[in-house]
């Protein structure tokens, strides 16, 4: 799969540089939060979405190739992984996401090996 899980696609519609920060998130099967942080960085583009009471306020970190479109106008960003997929992910470790390349793989590994 040559598919980069670390990079938006160009079929998005994001613009990067435009902040996604407070954009609600859906999944292939409902809504799971919204977006507390973001990065636009080649090779490690990302959302953080705080999922709230769905998933007792867990955050998710999504890689950026699970997005499939940017819905500016609406506020939303839709993913194309399912709720069930999302809320069973490795939780967000903001200590370990900045420059830890394992942590990168362990979360590329598994958005990478879960295809919707």
């Amino acid at each position: 799969m040559s598919e980069n899980i670390w990079g938006y696609q160009p079929t998005t519609g994001h613009t990067v540089g435009n902040t996604l920060i407070g954009y609600k998130v859906e999944a292939t099967d409902g809504s799971i939060g919204k977006v507390d942080k973001h990065s636009d960085d080649v090779g490690s583009a990302y959302l953080v979405v705080d999922t709230g009471v769905w998933v007792f306020g867990k955050h998710v970190l999504l890689p950026a190739g699970t997005v499939t479109r940017v819905d500016a106008a609406e506020e939303k960003i839709y993913v194309n992984r399912t709720k069930a997929e999302i809320k069973d992910a490795p939780e967000f470790d903001k200590d370990k996401h900045i420059g830890d390349a394992g942590y990168h793989e362990q979360i590329g590994g598994y958005y990478g090996g879960h295809r919707a």
